[in-house]
């Protein structure tokens, strides 16, 4: 810590208020390092200031602390979220945090529409609909409605694919969909359909078939014998899911189970999903907390972040018990609108579930470990070919993507001796100037990120690599040199002969021979993995742009053509192919369009051409 004289701590600590809130620690660059909250803030802080500290987090952290600052809340509860919401932003490294901040997959349910579609949805919850979920992971969210499709036989189409429908598409022949949109089965009978697969989405499996059973008797008294056969089939589909779902409860209460396991430098927190007293699935986390091993703290941590940022269960079950239980209960259960209890004293199915999580946080815990051992030697190995008095910690990756030189993107991806830092991930958007040449491409996307690396914005990698020959090398040299960060390591990666991975030609300053390693070399499938993420990375960043610039009408760029005369040049000749192949006199014969605009639209979309 730097000197109390500087800080005054006495003044501060008998300044501070007996009121709950929250307290920042921050270092002497004034960047946030810790966040808390408490119930009574003179109390708490005070704590931090004895000199009978034991915690090995907290004696690091106080090492580190310049200055503190407060603020006070009315009540804890408020603390609580404050507290959440500056750790979210500020990112403390001395706080709980957790790397996976994907939100969870849905399924979800245009109920407004008069023929409601089922669809995999991941993002705000903003529609008007019902939402079914969350998932663990996007593979479950598929299997469902892959499943939905064959027991009701819903439409899973765009709603402007539906409108626009003729005669029925392939859905309706593999037996997948009623064809709604031709008129096939009407609003009434569809309904019937998507109100059965709702309900069983809501694990209501019996009210389901005896619906279905119902129905089945219906068309058979009915003599619609084609529809009582292909009731009787969903019947026996919908029991053969039954039979197969081994995990299940005679409630249909929604719950997250948390196992938890550490080695005392890896946490992994396995948070296994029940959903109408089913297993749907598990996902691993593994929050970072430097120093600290205390399992009732980390969970503490973990769960405060992880459920105030997404909806919570009805009962969250815990591998230990929890300081902040109450206080979560009762905020989580205001944000949730209905009850959540937290528990850690369980039995019976929880407990056996309880085991469950533990056990997959126990793999969980060995993969990790076991990746981050190899992603070591790899980084070791990597350091040995190239030279450097010590293994790097932290490598760059750049490649450039576009198609015919039409929204080049470039990426710049970031591995340390974790894995992947997704966080620190750039895309760049590359001026028209660099449009079909990938050397200029490469030097303005360098160049724009080295001067930020300069003026100290962005952590200097230990190795910089480019995806290319000597020509990107070439390029990222002169940008280096004017930078004057020449010093750095930076090394070519190009394809080898029919771009056969293994082949791979490594190009570095000062030398003309390329280095080629071995195939099986722990330092090339690094190599490999980044510039592999690098150009995943930057041709999904070029797609968007693309897609994103094709959806705009080449009209939008013409001065002095707003939304009306658009619109209007649009209904005149019926779609913008049509006014492509009209002529000058064609187009100012339209309202609104003088003979000077029309011969303006026609040069600017016959550039374009």
């Amino acid at each position: 810590m730097s000197d109390p004289a500087e800080f005054e701590v006495k003044s501060f600590l008998r300044s501070l208020t007996n009121r709950p809130g929250v307290y920042r620690m921050l270092d002497a660059k004034h960047k946030v390092i810790y966040v808390g909250k408490a119930g009574d803030l003179r109390k708490r802080v005070s704590s931090y200031f004895h000199r009978s500290q034991t915690s090995v987090k907290t004696i690091a952290m106080m090492e580190q602390v310049a200055r503190v600052e407060v603020t006070v809340a009315n009540t804890e509860a408020e603390a609580l979220i404050l507290e959440y919401n500056l750790i979210k932003q500020h990112k403390p490294r001395f706080n709980v945090l957790l790397r996976d901040d994907k939100s969870y997959p849905y399924i979800y349910a245009s109920t407004n529409h008069a023929f409601p579609r089922l669809k995999f949805h991941r993002g705000a919850r903003k529609g008007k609909g019902r939402y079914f979920g969350p998932y663990p992971n996007t593979r479950a969210v598929r299997q469902t409605l892959n499943e939905l499709q064959k027991l009701f036989l819903i439409r899973n189409c765009e709603d402007s694919f539906f409108s626009n429908r003729t005669r029925p598409c392939l859905q309706y022949q593999i037996k997948r969909c009623t064809a709604p949109c031709v008129g096939i089965v009407d609003e009434e009978q569809y309904r019937k359909d998507i109100d059965a697969a709702i309900l069983f989405l809501e694990g209501r499996n019996k009210s389901v078939v005896n619906a279905f059973i119902r129905r089945m008797e219906k068309a058979s008294e009915a003599q619609d014998y084609e529809q009582a056969a292909r009731l009787r089939d969903q019947i026996a589909r919908l029991k053969e899911i039954q039979a197969k779902q081994l995990v299940k409860r005679t409630d249909r209460k929604d719950l997250d189970i948390l196992g938890f396991a550490s080695n005392g430098a890896i946490h992994c927190v396995t948070v296994l999903f029940i959903r109408n007293g089913s297993v749907i699935g598990s996902r691993d986390h593994f929050p970072k907390l430097p120093g600290e091993t205390d399992k009732n703290r980390l969970l503490n941590g973990f769960v405060s972040q992880y459920y105030l940022g997404r909806d919570a269960p009805a009962e969250i079950v815990l591998d230990a018990e929890i300081a902040d239980a109450a206080l979560l209960e009762q905020e989580l259960t205001a944000r949730a609108g209905h009850k959540v209890a937290i528990r850690n004293r369980v039995r019976g199915d929880r407990a056996r579930w309880l085991q469950m999580a533990r056990t997959n946080a126990e793999q969980g815990l060995g993969l990790k470990v076991a990746s981050n051992a190899t992603i070591r030697r790899q980084f070791v190995a990597l350091g040995e070919v190239l030279g450097l008095e010590e293994p790097p910690q932290r490598l760059e990756c750049f490649d450039i993507s576009h198609t015919s030189g039409e929204a080049t993107v470039a990426s710049c991806v970031v591995f340390n001796t974790a894995g992947p830092m997704k966080s620190d991930y750039r895309r760049f958007n590359l001026s028209p100037d660099s449009a079909g040449d990938d050397y200029g491409a490469m030097s303005e996307a360098l160049r724009r990120r080295y001067e930020r690396v300069k003026k100290g914005e962005v952590p200097m990698p230990d190795v910089l690599f480019v995806d290319g020959g000597k020509g990107q090398l070439a390029e990222a040299m002169k940008v280096l040199d004017a930078l004057e960060l020449d010093w750095l390591t930076v090394v070519a990666v190009a394809k080898g002969r029919a771009r056969r991975p293994g082949a791979e030609r490594l190009f570095r300053p000062g030398s003309d021979r390329p280095l080629q390693l071995p195939p099986d070399s722990p330092a090339l499938l690094l190599i490999q993995q980044i510039r592999d993420e690098a150009h995943r990375f930057a041709i999904t960043g070029h797609r968007q742009r693309r897609a994103k610039a094709r959806r705009k009408s080449p009209l939008e760029h013409i001065p002095g053509l707003g939304p009306k005369r658009r619109r209007e040049l649009l209904r005149q000749f019926g779609g913008l192919q049509g006014v492509v192949g009209a002529g000058i006199d064609d187009l100012a014969k339209v309202r609104g369009i003088s003979r000077r605009l029309a011969e303006t639209i026609y040069n600017e979309l016959h550039v374009e051409q």
